[in-house]
């Protein structure tokens, strides 16, 4: 019987792309603070900063290769049956050859109505301007959950982590809610894995194995051993 692996993905594999993170030292993502471009107050505030600025980071986004641990994680389909769970808006695991994603932060490729949110678009690379409509006549805008939204995918990925026979965690501090409770879901006797270079003891439990190394080096020694 081939065995369920759900990968739980965060921004540290993105990170060894060249795609910064809003979790940076400094607590700014590319010179903003959160709260003026990732919100929906920022949304209503300046609408023409917020479509900028994730227009900026879609180009960068579309420029990006996906690193050996996405490629890693792409071979796992030789043997089981994988889903891949991101809080990434980049689509670097699609362009590894992943084949079956679930984006719970949503994506920097589409777009959607402002108004309803049924209405998403395939934008690629293009970038959204004040004045591009849906089909309803109402403003478009990223399709991002923003801080302080619901995440609608949430509900849709839990029946994964209740079929996973294996757990693997990467690139993620696990401090954003409601991201951090799907590893609940999990079967206690199921393996798991924590890969992140700022892992340690105290971060997981101790179902965890924990590896404390970047992505690339981490993901590529487990899969390997996965693939034995």
């Amino acid at each position: 019987m081939i065995k369920n692996i759900v990968v739980l993905s965060g921004a540290g594999i993105s990170a060894e792309s060249g795609l910064k993170t809003f979790r940076d030292s400094d607590g700014l993502w590319e010179n903003h603070k959160i709260e003026d471009v990732a919100t929906l107050q920022a949304w209503e505030n300046n609408p023409e900063l917020v479509l900028e600025f994730y227009n900026q980071r879609r180009k960068q986004a579309s420029l990006a290769q996906p690193n050996i641990a996405h490629k890693a994680l792409a071979e796992l389909e030789k043997k089981y049956n994988v889903t891949i769970v991101t809080q990434n808006v980049d689509g670097l695991h699609e362009k590894a050859g992943s084949s079956n994603v679930k984006h719970l932060h949503g994506e920097l490729s589409k777009a959607r109505s402002t108004t309803d949110p049924t209405l998403i678009y395939d934008i690629y690379n293009s970038d959204i301007s004040i004045g591009d409509f849906c089909e309803k006549g109402y403003q478009l805008r990223p399709d991002i959950v923003w801080f302080g939204e619901p995440v609608p995918m949430m509900e849709k990925v839990i029946k994964y982590f209740r079929s996973a026979d294996i757990l693997i965690v990467i690139g993620t501090s696990l401090s954003v809610y409601p991201a951090s409770s799907l590893i609940h879901y999990v079967d206690p006797f199921a393996e798991r894995y924590y890969i992140d270079p700022n892992a340690n003891e105290n971060s997981m439990s101790n179902d965890f194995i924990i590896l404390p190394k970047k992505a690339t080096v981490g993901v590529k020694s487990l899969v390997s051993k996965l693939l034995q």
